[in-house]
């Protein structure tokens, strides 16, 4: 069988150069300086508290996550509700009120996505938060799947979104899934060329199928990307200007950036939002 990896031309065992995974390479892309505050000052400048929406979202993943632990047929809809009060957390939301209004929002999502998916004899899972890796000769790629299942002889990506429907479009140029297929076919070793997105408030799974081209862009980009984190990280080594090396990008995001008390433009760019202003209505 030839692989995806194999028509990319990967050199799998290849030496590693510059480490990254697909957030970091969000937050060079996003911030340069968010990018130094994060992950290579030392010590670490504080960061601003929890995110109600992140807090729902590592929820749900959590609760889906023990469900297909589960064999197939205990994964039944209350087993599910009961996982999502198992792990919840009121984190970053408003008040109570708004706490538990979302956790039973979040009830009723594990609940419908168990019976709808769970149950399924044919769901395959072979891996559930698996960390995957993958050397291309300029970088080594690593990350969490939400879930890997096998599908004949290949297997697909599936990640979990909490927040607005995704698009094909999403699927389609998300570099982060791109990675994560590539890195697990090098884990897995087993053809992985197909993404989904699981929409879990709705159900809905949107697919994306890449070609050798499509994931070798991908590839190239993330290499581009970690090119220029790696010669900014070096110089700042050597003694280089932080403030020159690791510009920031004002935009509105700033508005919940958790570094955002560091960054005089960023506080500039946009108001300061609530922790809960990401919840999806």
């Amino acid at each position: 069988m030839v692989t995806a990896g194999a028509q990319l031309g990967l050199d799998f065992d290849a030496p590693r150069l510059v480490k990254v995974t697909p957030s970091r390479l969000a937050t060079w892309d996003d911030c340069p300086r968010r990018y130094r505050m994060t992950y290579l000052d030392r010590p670490a400048p504080a960061r601003g508290g929890a995110w109600a929406h992140s807090t729902l979202g590592a929820v749900v993943h959590l609760a889906l996550r023990a469900l297909f632990d589960l064999p197939a047929g205990r994964r039944s809809r209350t087993a599910a509700a009961a996982l999502v009060d198992r792990y919840w957390l009121g984190e970053g939301f408003r008040d109570a009120e708004q706490a538990g209004r979302y956790r039973q929002r979040a009830r009723g999502w594990v609940a419908d996505y168990a019976e709808d998916h769970g149950s399924d004899e044919e769901t395959d899972v072979v891996g559930s938060e698996q960390w995957v890796s993958v050397a291309t000769g300029q970088i080594l790629a690593e990350g969490r799947v939400d879930r890997i299942d096998r599908r004949g002889d290949e297997v697909v990506v599936v990640d979990y979104k909490t927040g607005r429907a995704p698009t094909t479009e999403h699927a389609r140029t998300s570099r982060a899934l791109a990675l994560y297929a590539v890195a697990t076919e090098r884990t897995l070793r087993r053809r992985c060329v197909q993404v989904e997105l699981h929409h879990v408030p709705t159900g809905e799974v949107t697919v994306w199928r890449h070609d050798a081209d499509s994931l070798r862009a991908h590839v190239g980009a993330a290499e581009r990307t970690a090119r220029e984190l790696a010669v900014a990280g070096e110089a700042l080594t050597a003694g280089g200007d932080p403030e020159g090396l690791f510009p920031p990008r004002p935009a509105p995001r700033c508005g919940t950036c958790d570094v955002r008390r560091h960054c005089p433009p960023g506080r500039a760019a946009a108001p300061e939002q609530d922790s809960w202003d990401l919840l999806a209505p």
